[in-house]
């Protein structure tokens, strides 16, 4: 049990406590720990920061429980909604994430990461015209947010805006040349608008950027194979799953913003006997954690200290 007995915890051991007292004449009014304002202040930061910190170590549903029971403690304090609303993102619940994440906004519409969280959000749900209002209103607040700026271009490229996609990516690689997941993304983009060769030259730079990435490898062992350079295609295709393997799932591939046209020929490349047989001998190895994919580059919410207010 933790040192700081926790508030709650109090009141149901001091209820549980009476009841096992012997029935006398006249009963006994349990005693109830009387706590100011400052108190029960103190006692939601101290869960709030606990709830930071297990976000940290990745013990998201730990982290869940002490941000909700924060949040009791703490109605009107933006930081612990908004921590709460990150973990809940974290988690998977989309539409509780959104709630708290609105709850953040109208007790402090400045914080530019809560509108970066909303946006997210709202993108998961496939709501990318609320999704592109939110960052962008992030935007105006911290222009050079590069996971936020990728964050929009993939919203535009659901929305087949492929220009402004394209402009999106490009910022955020103005800002970050080394982010190789906008490169990519360039990529798909010009893939679905038909220029094969410009896509081709952006997996080519995103791989010289980082040569331990498995997407851009994937696309272009997909291509060339489409094309009937069939030997170099399953070449690189069995490296890049021996990357990571998660990209032999056709479901992974679309989730990653593969378009219509490359999923298309990508369902045809990993049905071939060669591939399927190396998918087959990873799948029946351990493997260690992989890398993130390019979806996942940019951060869905933050998951900062609560402070005060």
């Amino acid at each position: 049990m933790p040192k700081r007995t926790s508030f709650l915890f109090l009141l149901i051991a001091t209820s549980l406590w009476s009841l096992t007292q012997p029935v006398n004449a006249q009963a006994l009014v349990p005693y109830l720990p009387q706590l100011d304002a400052e108190q029960l202040e103190q006692q939601g930061l101290s869960l709030a920061q606990e709830a930071a910190q297990l976000a940290q170590f990745q013990q998201y549903g730990l982290a869940l429980t002490r941000a909700q029971l924060a949040s009791q403690l703490l109605p009107d304090n933006a930081d612990v909604w908004a921590l709460l609303g990150s973990l809940q993102l974290q988690l998977g619940e989309t539409d509780p994430a959104i709630e708290a994440l609105l709850k953040a906004r109208s007790l402090d519409r400045s914080n530019s990461a809560v509108l970066f969280a909303l946006g997210t959000a709202y993108f998961q749900k496939g709501n990318y015209d609320s999704a592109v209002q939110y960052i962008q209103a992030g935007l105006r607040l911290k222009p050079d947010n590069v996971g936020a700026l990728f964050d929009l271009g993939n919203a535009f490229y659901k929305l087949e805006q492929y220009d402004k996609a394209i402009a999106e990516y490009q910022k955020a690689m103005d800002l970050d040349p080394q982010f190789w997941p906008a490169v990519n993304n360039i990529g798909l983009v010009l893939y679905e608008q038909g220029d094969v060769a410009g896509a081709l030259e952006r997996w080519q730079e995103a791989l010289a950027i980082d040569n331990t990435q498995a997407e851009p490898q994937m696309a272009i062992a997909v291509v060339l194979y489409s094309q009937g350079q069939t030997e170099e295609g399953l070449a690189q295709g069995e490296a890049a799953l021996r990357t990571d393997a998660r990209y032999g799932d056709l479901q992974f591939l679309e989730d990653n913003l593969w378009g219509e046209q490359l999923l298309s020929e990508a369902e045809t490349f990993l049905s071939q006997p060669r591939i399927r047989e190396t998918l087959a001998r990873l799948n029946q190895s351990p493997l260690s954690p992989p890398p993130p994919s390019s979806q996942d580059a940019a951060p869905t919410a933050p998951v900062e200290q609560p402070t005060p207010q």
